[in-house]
Parts: C-alpha cells; sequence; structure tokens
C-alpha cells in the first residue's frame, strides 16, 4: 500500500508518496506561485480524485481535480464554485473541501470564503450554494477572523443526514438534512473578544474534530478555549486544564482510538507561537481529562506555527499525525505523536494537508 499525501502551500501543491512512512518522494510544485488552501483526497470510488482549491493573484479562486493522481489536471468551465448572480457576491477561497460518507460516493461540501456551504453531486465537479445557511439570519453578524470569514470544518454525521459546520467568527451550526434549518451549537464556548463572553454565536471556533466513540462527540479548538461535546454541540465543555495555553489551531482525533486527540498550544494575544518557542503537540488518551507533553523530533527555538488544516492523521492501526509549518516544514510521527520525523523542509508556507493509505 502507498500513503499518499497533498500537501498545499501558499505557493503550489506538492504530492508526497511512501511505502513505509519513513522515507518518501515527492512530486511537485504543481500549481507553482498559486495558493493553496484547501486539498481532500477522495477514495470512495474505485479511481481516487483529488481536489484541490487554488486561488491565482491573477485569475481568483478556482477548483480542480485530478483521476490519475496529479499526473493531469481538470477544471470545471465557468468554475466549479460561483455565487448565483442574484447573490451579487463572488467566491474568495476556497478553504475546507470534505467528501461525503462511502455510501454516497457522489456528494462533496466545501466551505468557502465569504461564509458558504457548497454541495456538489457529482463528485466535485460542480456545486450548488446551501442557500439556507446563505439566507441565516446570523450571517451579517458573521465577522472574519484573521484567517477570513469562512467555514472551514464540515462534519457529516455517518448514519443521517446531519451535518455540522464551523466557521470563522460565528461558530458551530448544525442542520439535521444537511440543508435547513441550521441552528447555532455554542453554549458553553468563550468568545473572551465580546461583550458577552458566552453568546449564543459569534465564538470564533478555529476547528472542528470527531471522537472515534461516534458522531456525536466532538472536540473544538477555539480562539480561546479547548472543548469537548457529548451531545451533538448542545453543551460544550472545557478541556484545557493541564495545557499550558488554551490558544491554538487544529485539532486532530484517532480515527480507531475513543478519547484520543492531537493539540498544539500556542501563545495567545496575538503572539501566535509556540508556547516558550518550543514546538509540542500534547495528547490526550481520556477525552480531555489529562494531557501529555510530546516533542521527540519537534525543535525547540521554533516559532512557527501549524495552521488549522496543516495538520491530518492517517487511517493505518498506529496512526500517524502529518503537521506542516509556516516555514515549510512537515514532520510525521508513526506512532501516535510519540516521535517525529521529518519528510520535506525548505517548502512555501503549508496551508493544508491531506493523507490517504491507497492500495
Amino acid at each position: 500500500m502507498t500513503y499518499l499525501l497533498a500537501i498545499g502551500t501558499r505557493k503550489g501543491l506538492w504530492l508526497a508518496r511512501s511505502e513505509d512512512r519513513l522515507t518518501w518522494s515527492l512530486d511537485g510544485p504543481h500549481f507553482l506561485m498559486e495558493e493553496v488552501a484547501a486539498v481532500a483526497i477522495d477514495s470512495r470510488r474505485e479511481t481516487t480524485r483529488l481536489l484541490v482549491g487554488v486561488l491565482s493573484m491573477h485569475y481568483g479562486p478556482t477548483l480542480v481535480w485530478s483521476d490519475d493522481l496529479g499526473s493531469t489536471w481538470n477544471e470545471t468551465g465557468n468554475g466549479a464554485i460561483r455565487f448565483p448572480d442574484d447573490t451579487g457576491t463572488a467566491l474568495g477561497r476556497i478553504w475546507q473541501i470534505h467528501p461525503d460518507r462511502d455510501d454516497r460516493p457522489e456528494v462533496v461540501w466545501a466551505g468557502c470564503e465569504p461564509t458558504s456551504l457548497w454541495r456538489s453531486t457529482d463528485g466535485g465537479l460542480s456545486f450548488a450554494l446551501v442557500q439556507s445557511l446563505w439566507d441565516h439570519p446570523h450571517r451579517t453578524e458573521w465577522l472574519p477572523g484573521a484567517g477570513g470569514a469562512a467555514v472551514h470544518s464540515v462534519v457529516v454525521h455517518p448514519t443521517s443526514d446531519r451535518v455540522t459546520v464551523a466557521m470563522s467568527s460565528g461558530g458551530v451550526y448544525v442542520s439535521d438534512d444537511g440543508a435547513t434549518g441550521w441552528t447555532p451549537r455554542n453554549i458553553g464556548i468563550s468568545a473572551k473578544f465580546l461583550p458577552d463572553m458566552y453568546p449564543e454565536y459569534g465564538q470564533c471556533v478555529h476547528k472542528i474534530a470527531v471522537d472515534a466513540s461516534g458522531p456525536d462527540t466532538m472536540y473544538a479548538q477555539n480562539h480561546h478555549g479547548v472543548y469537548r461535546t457529548d451531545d451533538g454541540g448542545m453543551q460544550w465543555n472545557s478541556i484545557a486544564d493541564g495545557l499550558p495555553s488554551d490558544f491554538g489551531f487544529f485539532v486532530l482525533t484517532s480515527p480507531h482510538t475513543p478519547a484520543t486527540a492531537w493539540v498544539m498550544p500556542l501563545e495567545a494575544d496575538m503572539r501566535r507561537v509556540p508556547v516558550g518557542g518550543r514546538m509540542r503537540v500534547h495528547r490526550t488518551r481520556d477525552g480531555g481529562s489529562t494531557w501529555t507533553e510530546l516533542g521527540a523530533g519537534l525543535p525547540d527555538n521554533s516559532w512557527s506555527v501549524v495552521l488549522r488544516d496543516a495538520a491530518c492523521v492517517d487511517t493505518d492501526p498506529s496512526t500517524g499525525i502529518y503537521l506542516g509549518t509556516r516555514d515549510g516544514v512537515i514532520y510525521v510521527s508513526t506512532d501516535e505523536g510519540d516521535t517525529y520525523s521529518v519528510i520535506a523542509e525548505h517548502l512555501p508556507d503549508i496551508l493544508s494537508l491531506r493523507v490517504a493509505v491507497l492500495p
């Protein structure tokens, strides 16, 4: 089997391949000098499809795909994602591409800037705006975070039509049918930058991820705060005790082992660097009751960070963890975070990582 790692950067896309997660070969750059903030590896059909959101400073944003693992690329005429004319809005950037569950192989979701959710029923060749979220009465009050105003997390329920999204700065919203009735689910998540620290919505949630125990247990890394919910977002509870900081960008969860998650605490108050200049990952094995600091192979005297989509896990029985930094280094752990080694370095600013295990 082959591990395929898609690497989106500020200046293009690279594809890394490995048979053992120890030695890697890199192919690229693809789309040199174009920003790649979103990548997906969709292996639900017989042919694996790569989906990539690119942003050209000259031609604007678009979505491209490859059905031959990057040998050739295709683009939908007039763009796969286009706002309806009556919105008076243009696509700013694609922040998230998320394949639906396995029994709906043609359905793909995209989260975009300005804050919007899109659904494809043809494998990502074209998308329709989820109008009900766009028309939501709260939308005018969803303000841009430092990374812009966008839907950046999409969680699909494995047995129902429920879809959960997170956005900056709007918080977490849920629809029972993935199309209508979007309800904020932010109780317990703080917004320290607002007069009311616990509003109904408006939180700057940086990322959400689902626990291996089931879809009702999720984790959230907030602008300030690390949280867990056990009831699908009806109530979030802080699990930040034991961390050196409650600020960070990503949260990862094990695809196999319940109550296992990883975060990278950063100094807050606009510093946004590893705490004390020591790049460290913290892992919980008990749903956030306790945390263990892990750093073997990660640098000291480091002032670079890992952004919210520049981290991912694979589905190997010994979960692989992949981290891409803003100074162009990619680290991999093949032992669930205990130790790390370098896959590549001297790449551009890394924005997005996705990995798949292919036959």
